[in-house]
């Protein structure tokens, strides 16, 4: 009898393992509902901005130093971002267009 009992709880313990991914796959859909944008995000979301955004700008909101900020941007235009800038009274201010 104890050779049943153990495959009984076998198929107990199986069917509940069945269930551990969908409610871990919730709790990870609601972690992305909670979570704030990456500071990627937030950096593409300045740069599409009408008026754009200068490096100071984006040092602000990403807490980067400034080659890194520069690198995050050769890294938008790698994932299709169209980058300009122009510079005005010696300030370079950076827009983009995000890819379709």
């Amino acid at each position: 009898m104890e050779k049943t009992s153990k495959k009984a709880s076998a198929t107990i313990r199986k069917s509940s393992k069945r269930n551990a991914p969908a409610a871990k796959t919730q709790t990870v859909a609601r972690a992305q509902k909670l979570k704030t944008p990456s500071k990627q995000h937030q950096l593409a979301a300045l740069i599409v901005r009408d008026e754009g955004a200068t490096l100071d700008q984006m040092i602000a909101v990403t807490g980067w130093l400034p080659h890194t900020t520069r690198a995050a941007l050769t890294g938008l235009k790698k994932k299709g971002y169209a980058i300009s800038s122009d510079k005005v009274d010696g300030v370079r201010t950076y827009r983009g267009i995000a890819p379709e």
